[in-house]
């Protein structure tokens, strides 16, 4: 005894579906491949920083210094002033006019989250404008 498989036809049909297994497939491992790559694309890389080759600006005739030493304590051209009251000196120094530029300086093992407060309580004094002071470097 034998069977016929094909049911009498000698042609196979032709089938007009496209096959999309490979196609998910392909967009799967697309998927993946960015899941890995986007956040290596995010991470954060320390940077050493160029000093600046800016053209000096011209310098006003009676600069307000704000230093902040080493020890974080402050002064006000050559008088030390407390944190809690540089508000006040502050508008002592400037006459009250809070248009003036405050020209911040900071020592080089200061570190930019003490400047950065530093520059939050000018904010919260009402001084806005603030020029942060470096040296000078030839291209």
């Amino acid at each position: 005894m034998s069977v016929r498989l094909d049911h009498g036809k000698d042609e196979l049909e032709e089938v007009h579906e496209i096959n999309v297994t490979p196609f998910i497939d392909v967009m799967l491992v697309l998927l993946i491949i960015f899941m890995v790559a986007a956040p290596l694309a995010t991470v954060d890389i320390s940077v050493d920083l160029p000093a600046s080759t800016a053209q000096p600006q011209p310098r006003p005739p009676q600069p307000l210094f704000l230093t902040v030493k080493p020890d974080l304590s402050l002064t006000i051209g050559d008088d030390p002033v407390a944190r809690d009251a540089l508000g006040i000196n502050l508008e002592r120094a400037t006459n009250g006019d809070k248009d003036a530029r405050i020209f911040l300086r900071a020592d080089k093992v200061v570190s930019y989250g003490d400047v950065m407060e530093v520059m939050n309580l000018l904010r919260a004094a009402g001084f806005l404008k603030i020029a942060l002071v470096g040296l000078e470097k030839t291209p």
